[in-house]
């Protein structure tokens, strides 16, 4: 019973490991969702200076295709012989001079406002990379505690195979069938008086006598099996091992 209370102890800091290993990934999650905002607000950023690109460029070509047919108006000023159609191209040619000249007005203020955009865009792409290598660090830090994690875990595992072996085969046996039955926490359990620590729930006086005895009983409610921790006291206090009292669900 001993070294089976010593098995249990790995057994259970295995279990805690492993679910270290699962909680542990779950961490980066906070910061994908700080990546994806980042990535959000970048393209954002850049999506309206885009756009503003767009309308200036449009700006800049209605401007050269109404200058271009300026010119060809004027050419033909010269062929005109009556008055009346001499009168409307250059009503027409005057109409066109008044849209460039709004063109080319909405075509500054887009430069302008342009340039702040660009600036602002430089400080975002600026800011969100020491955002974006701050949260690259952290996730690193998380990798490598995840990495020393297994790293013990499979050290406790390769410490238990020798452990395992000394283990009577029956009380091995039933240890595992209660520990696959029960899924987590501990399997081997204490008394305290004539109470199970598993379950909280009495125990015959005669099971309990025999426990005493040093006979290996198991828990009749909860089925995990009981010993006596004075039974396993060394002289100097230890409990031969950190042997792992009760304290689990029903």
């Amino acid at each position: 019973m001993r070294t089976l209370l010593r098995l249990q102890d790995l057994d259970l800091q295995i279990e805690a490991c492993k679910a270290r290993e699962l909680e542990i990934p779950m961490q980066k999650g906070k910061f994908e969702v700080q990546r994806r905002r980042l990535a959000d607000e970048l393209k954002h950023r850049e999506e309206v200076c885009q756009r503003l690109q767009i309308e200036q460029r449009e700006c800049e070509s209605e401007v050269s295709q109404k200058q271009a047919l300026i010119e060809k108006y004027d050419q033909q000023l010269f062929a005109i012989k009556k008055n009346e159609e001499y009168q409307a191209l250059l009503h027409e040619i005057d109409a066109l001079k008044k849209q460039i000249a709004t063109h080319e007005e909405r075509e500054l203020a887009l430069l302008v406002e342009l340039d702040d955009v660009k600036a602002r865009l430089d400080e975002d792409r600026q800011r969100i990379d020491v955002e974006l290598k701050e949260i690259d660090r952290q996730c690193a830090e998380i990798d490598a505690e995840l990495s020393e994690a297994v790293k013990h875990r499979k050290m406790m595992e390769e410490q238990r195979k020798p452990l395992a072996a000394q283990v009577d085969g029956d009380l091995l046996g039933r240890y595992k069938r209660i520990r696959q039955s029960k899924k987590t926490g501990p399997a081997v359990v204490a008394l305290r008086g004539e109470i199970c620590t598993g379950c909280n729930m009495s125990v015959l006086a005669q099971i309990v006598n025999e426990v005493l005895a040093g006979k290996v009983h198991a828990c009749p409610t909860c089925g995990r099996l009981l010993y006596e921790k004075s039974n396993f006291e060394d002289a100097d206090g230890a409990n031969g091992g950190a042997f792992v009292q009760g304290g689990a669900s029903r």
